[in-house]
């Protein structure tokens, strides 16, 4: 699944091309991903003008005045930027037409993303009303970390993973956030002390700052905007690295599950 880096890397791609751009036609070739594509969409969005492009958590938010349109890629959703689309392929689900030309692509073969519109009269979204901060905000540091899992007896890997506490730090970047800290992964949160907190906060936005400048991970499907995979994956220290030495001290990376996923650490360099 995409997670911050590359939804923050599809921003960076596609924002140049739509911000301050005339939408001049929307074309809906199948409406069944996650939720259902609105179908007055083209009706709402031909004539309007994109303001600027916004990432909440993993979500896209072009910004149309006071109203919102807002994208989830799901697990394999991608939006690519033509300046002359290629013919429409099965799993092409939405065509945004720009005045410049542009034509913004929606692809999602699995059809667990989302395509959905919030007008300024619903308020926030309900889908992104009670998410917690971004990792690169001020109000997400080791005070209110160390605050927000005191009561917390989970894994602190599961912790950082809960979009109420922090968002867009999935299961790849987790792992690898909790190994540059040095924190094994199974260590329940409210054992964490406040001086670790604050290196993981360091380390949390180490590692997306990282992951975005070298265009995110790419393990399956995942292509940024022009179509280009990202490389981080060549780079992580622990994760699917079971079996394989430290890229630190050398001992044998391990792998447990937690909330029935794969958490990958290092029994040395994290304690």
């Amino acid at each position: 699944m995409p997670e911050l880096p590359e939804v923050e890397t599809t921003r960076q791609g596609v924002a140049p091309h739509v911000e301050r751009q005339k939408v001049t036609a929307v074309r809906i070739y199948d409406r069944r991903l996650r939720w259902p594509v609105p179908r007055d969409l083209s009706r709402i969005l031909t004539g309007r003008t994109v303001d600027r492009v916004e990432r909440r958590s993993k979500y896209l938010l072009f910004r149309l005045g006071r109203d919102t349109l807002i994208v989830h890629l799901g697990m394999t959703g991608t939006l690519r930027v033509f300046s002359t689309p290629p013919p429409k392929q099965p799993h092409d689900h939405v065509d945004l037409e720009f005045a410049s030309g542009i034509v913004l692509r929606y692809r999602d073969p699995r059809r667990f993303g989302a395509m959905l519109w919030s007008p300024a009269s619903s308020r926030e979204h309900p889908l992104l009303a009670a998410l917690g901060p971004e990792p690169f905000a001020e109000e997400f540091n080791a005070d209110y970390l160390y605050r927000a899992t005191r009561k917390r007896r989970a894994a602190i890997k599961l912790a950082l993973m809960d979009n109420h506490l922090v968002v867009g730090v999935g299961n790849i970047y987790a792992s690898e956030s909790l190994f540059r800290a040095g924190i094994r992964p199974t260590r329940p949160a409210n054992r964490v002390s406040l001086a670790r907190l604050s290196r993981l906060v360091g380390a949390v936005r180490d590692t997306l700052s990282d992951a975005i400048a070298k265009g995110g991970s790419t393990l399956r499907d995942y292509v940024d905007s022009r179509g280009e995979r990202g490389y981080f994956q060549l780079e992580y220290f622990v994760y699917g690295r079971d079996g394989e030495p430290c890229r630190v001290c050398g001992t044998t990376i391990r792998a447990v599950r937690l909330g029935g996923r794969a958490s990958y650490f290092c029994p040395r360099c994290q304690v």
